[in-house]
């Protein structure tokens, strides 16, 4: 009896540590922990719905055995909207858990839609929601893609005043598993005013499907203006000189697609002229009540080339090169400066006599060592209007896939291999050609924000690195290569940013004429310029050789809510690993009980 109190006292104690484990195990892991990997969730693209629970934290995994990398797209997402950041969010890793890089995190509240590239075959989210009893769904689409296989003509760059573009293939149906992106930038103090000729995309009332994503701003967490489907002709003005245009299609029902057009509206007060100087152009904003206030119009109006025209919105532009259209180069000690008339022809009313005054418009540009200084002045019968604003030269960077630097890689992010040779190429945009670009410094560092660690492949024109090859000057272009690597500890990306010099040919005396020397030794008085260039993000890929690309498998949409495993199932396998055990220790303490009864009994044996 004492044994078998004993026993059922331990029994209970088990079944009590049994309990504990249980409740630890369903908070640290939650109820609706799971993985994509598996025989039910390892298509290569998917869209599933997910019905979150107060007070947990969710976990999946989506990984394939190809060598390709996943996109991953939340649509659309309902979270506690009183909910703060830190209590519940969506957070995704680069990787195959959450002790990966981080590659965002999104929160009740977004003003964007989010998406998430992962670097190789394998990605983790994690879904952290707060105590709050409200309802909670999130819809997700992921798929896994080559980002060496490029769809034509989606996305790119605008930068005229005005422009129009179209989603791939149309009017014919657009392409599937799209993700393509158009920046709009336009002359700085216009806004954008963007016009949908045409939408015919797949209807839904979230627009998780196929969508157009329209941001208020340079960037893809600019702002969200809105998230368009269906059919339609909306338009929409932007609020600065950017705009950003997102097209997201999934893998079935594809329609025609998109057409849009826009232009710019000028948005600063203008009261009669305006100057504004770049390193490759003057750029000169007349009102038009101005000119109507002179009986002109902008016909009147011709710079030193008639040839040359303005531009025509609500104001009229004129876009001077700075080596052209009649414009008068000055070199005069230490600055250069660029200088053209714009002329008012008159009517013919005439021959003899006006009554439109005689007018001309001045405007000189000069580059100095570390500013640029517009001066414009207007004539106007001996009246002089004087005008005085500051500058920067225009530069850019970009990698080109060999040393010929013909063909520009648009990727971006661009994915590269472990010690490829990339070929990058630092352009000065002017039409000057007497000015030389001179490559001072280059860096590499894992973020954006050149935080440390940061790496230097050029420091004072010198050479830093083994691999690093810097070629001779050539004119508005700085080049140099370099062998790809990836910084330890980080995720596999890498950000170049160099600071370049700018001289005069003539001047042989220039810092530029100087090439790699110490930075001791170094003096800057003799360059006209120096600015900063940036590109990034290069990401480093698996070897895609063998790289299997299964072909679509559904061509209606498969929308699953994945089932969740109650947190009883945790307590029935704790009971039956706990009365396993009780049946071991009862059977050994019974043969312990028997041994020492027949230990007690034995017979002594005689011989």
């Amino acid at each position: 009896m004492e044994v078998t109190r004993r026993l059922l006292i331990w029994a209970a104690l088990v079944a009590s540590c049994g309990a504990q484990l249980t409740s630890t195990v369903a908070e640290g892991r939650s109820t609706c922990t799971a993985s994509l990997a598996g025989s039910n969730f390892g298509e290569t693209h998917k869209a599933f719905i997910l019905q979150l629970n107060a007070d947990e934290t969710c976990v999946w995994t989506i990984e394939r055995p190809e060598n390709q990398s996943i996109r991953i797209i939340f649509p659309h997402i309902q979270l506690d909207p009183d909910g703060r950041c830190e209590n519940e969010s969506i957070e995704v890793f680069d990787g195959r858990s959450t002790s990966g890089p981080l590659l965002g995190k999104v929160c009740g509240e977004n003003d964007f839609v989010p998406v998430f590239e992962s670097s190789n075959n394998s990605l983790t989210f994690q879904i952290v929601t707060d105590p709050a009893s409200v309802q909670r769904s999130v819809f997700i689409f992921y798929y896994f893609f080559s980002p060496d296989n490029s769809i034509p003509d989606c996305g790119g760059y605008l930068d005229t005043l005005e422009g129009s573009f179209t989603s791939p293939n149309y009017p014919k149906p657009h392409p599937e598993l799209a993700y393509c992106v158009w920046h709009i930038q336009v002359e700085k103090g216009y806004k954008i005013k963007l016009n949908f000729k045409d939408v015919l995309l797949e209807m839904d009332d979230h627009c998780r499907f196929d969508f157009i994503a329209l941001y208020d701003g340079p960037s893809t967490t600019s702002g969200l203006l809105q998230q368009l489907c269906g059919r339609g002709q909306p338009t929409f003005e932007s609020s600065s000189n950017s705009m950003t245009v997102v097209l997201s299609t999934d893998y079935a029902n594809s329609y025609r697609g998109f057409s849009a057009s826009y232009t710019s509206i000028y948005t600063e007060d203008v009261n009669t002229t305006s100057l504004s100087c770049a390193s490759d152009k003057m750029r000169v904003i007349i009102s038009k009540s101005y000119l109507q206030s002179l009986n002109y119009n902008e016909n009147n109006l011709q710079l030193n080339d008639p040839a040359c025209r303005p531009s025509v919105t609500n104001v009229i532009e004129f876009s001077i090169p700075l080596h052209e259209c009649g414009t008068i180069k000055k070199i005069e000690d230490h600055s250069i400066s660029y200088t053209n008339i714009i002329a008012f022809t008159e009517s013919p009313m005439s021959a003899v006599i006006t009554r439109q005054k005689h007018l001309q418009i001045v405007v000189t540009c000069e580059m100095e060592y570390n500013s640029t200084v517009e001066i414009m002045y207007i004539t106007e019968d001996d009246i002089i209007q004087n005008q005085s604003v500051l500058g920067k030269y225009n530069t850019s960077m970009a990698l080109y896939e060999s040393s010929s630097f013909e063909d520009r890689i648009h990727d971006s992010p661009y994915y590269v291999d472990l010690n490829q040779t990339l070929y990058a190429q630092v352009t000065l945009h002017t039409s000057d050609p007497s000015l030389v670009v001179f490559l001072d410094t280059c860096r590499a560092s894992p973020t954006s924000d050149f935080a440390s660690p940061t790496y230097d492949l050029i420091n004072s024109g010198c050479s830093q690195d083994e691999t690093c090859q810097v070629y001779p000057l050539s004119g508005h272009y700085g080049r140099f290569q370099f062998n790809a690597f990836k910084f330890l500890r980080h995720l596999s990306s890498v950000y170049l940013k160099c600071k370049i010099l700018i001289c005069d040919t003539n001047d042989e005396t220039s810092r530029c004429n100087q090439g790699c020397i110490s930075r001791r030794k170094r003096e800057i008085s003799s360059y006209k310029w120096k600015t900063d260039s940036v590109i990034g993000p290069i990401r480093l890929r698996r070897d895609r050789r063998a790289n299997g690309n299964s072909g679509l498998l559904p061509q209606t949409h498969t929308v699953e809510t994945p089932s969740q495993p109650l947190s009883h199932l945790h307590l029935f396998s704790f009971m039956v690993l706990a009365l396993n055990v009780i049946f071991v220790a009862a059977v050994t303490v019974r043969h312990f009980v028997n041994q020492r009864m027949n230990h007690r009994y034995q017979r002594l044996q005689v011989y």
